[in-house]
């Protein structure tokens, strides 16, 4: 009787383990069913499919020296074409120095030790920090005027080599100088307003200070160190000065209102660098769009990151348009009359939306 028993239970033990095999097996092929179905659905998305298929992923480090519309407006365009080609496959760490190159070496020490796929540097400032912060990881540059004087480069011929390239943000200075005289020709006195820790902003006033001393124009340097002594030195170009200029310096671009109640009531118009700082303090400017710019270092970024292009014979891209525009509220307030052909920055940026 207990050997029939034993047999029984053994029997009944095997039947249940039969059971939950099949059971496991009918889950396993719901499963695979259901990964093989999603794999088909994602195999419909093209590209993205393809990179979330192979598993690569990236991170890209962003390293920006100082918050205003011009920088703000390059890193949206580099993250925006970054993520159309690679979707949630990408992440961002994004850092802001607030002015402080101190803060952009510290921000980038810290990209390498997270071994980050590539660096963007933001502004000159980040770019210096970045360059003598790793020779390995690639890096791209953008608003950044002139690489060969961001970097001390002698024999800069539009590619920089090694492990840096980037976008460059430089307008034609002769043709500012050229957009000063068609709207003050009766003008004698320009004051070049810039901040002298920014190389890009002196290699900038250095040439337009010759190109307007050629059409006869009598120049002087204003040079403040940092956004402590803007104040005084302003108030000193504003006193001696028919015209300001300011080029595309990032000091300047976030004290922007500070320049703008100097300059605005002592009647001395403000020719800028760029459109961010001519919405904030000047009357005309002959600017890029600094979002498109920024689309540009992305499409470099993906040639890098995901068709393996090499980074050291890619040579510095520059903006290919150039726009007149002014400021508005600042010229009907100066009684400033501007020619046809340019256009008001509000409506600028419409027609770039479009």
């Amino acid at each position: 009787m207990k050997k029939t028993k034993k047999a029984l239970a053994l029997i009944l033990a095997g039947m249940m383990a039969a059971s939950m095999t099949a059971c496991g097996s009918g889950k396993t092929a719901e499963t695979t069913q259901a990964a093989a179905d999603t794999t088909a659905a994602e195999s419909a998305d093209g590209t993205k499919a393809e990179t979330s298929a192979d598993g690569a992923s990236y991170k890209v480090g962003i390293c920006q020296l100082v918050q205003h519309p011009a920088l703000d407006a390059a890193t949206q365009g580099f993250k925006d074409a970054l993520t159309e080609e690679f979707g949630d496959a990408v992440q961002f760490d994004e850092q802001n120095a607030q002015g402080d190159s101190a803060t952009c070496s510290t921000i980038i020490n810290n990209f390498v030790s997270s071994n980050v796929d590539l660096i963007l540097a933001n502004a000159t400032a980040s770019l210096q920090a970045a360059a003598a912060g790793t020779s390995d990881i690639p890096i791209l540059g953008t608003a950044v005027t002139e690489y060969g004087v961001a970097l001390d480069l002698t024999d800069f011929d539009g590619t920089v080599g090694g492990n840096i390239s980037g976008t460059s943000d430089l307008a034609p200075l002769d043709q500012q100088a050229a957009m000063l005289n068609e709207l003050f020709p009766d003008a004698k006195t320009v004051g070049l307003l810039y901040c002298s820790a920014e190389p890009n902003s002196q290699y900038q006033v250095d040439t337009v200070k010759a190109a307007l001393e050629d059409l006869g124009y009598t120049c002087e340097y204003y040079a403040f160190s940092d956004s402590n002594d803007i104040s005084s030195v302003v108030t000193n170009a504003v006193a001696d000065s028919d015209v300001i200029y300011v080029p595309t310096d990032n000091t300047a671009a976030s004290n922007t209102e500070l320049i703008n109640n100097i300059c605005l009531p002592a009647k001395v118009p403000v020719i800028t660098g760029e459109e961010g700082i001519c919405s904030g303090c000047g009357v005309a400017t002959l600017s890029i769009s600094y979002y498109d710019l920024g689309v540009t270092t992305g499409k470099m970024a993906v040639k890098i990151l995901k068709d393996g292009e090499d980074i050291s014979t890619m040579p510095i891209e520059y903006a290919p348009n150039f726009t007149k525009e002014y400021n508005k509220d600042i010229c009907e307030e100066l009684g400033i009359e501007v020619p046809d052909d340019y256009v008001a920055i509000g409506e600028a940026a419409e027609e770039t939306a479009k």
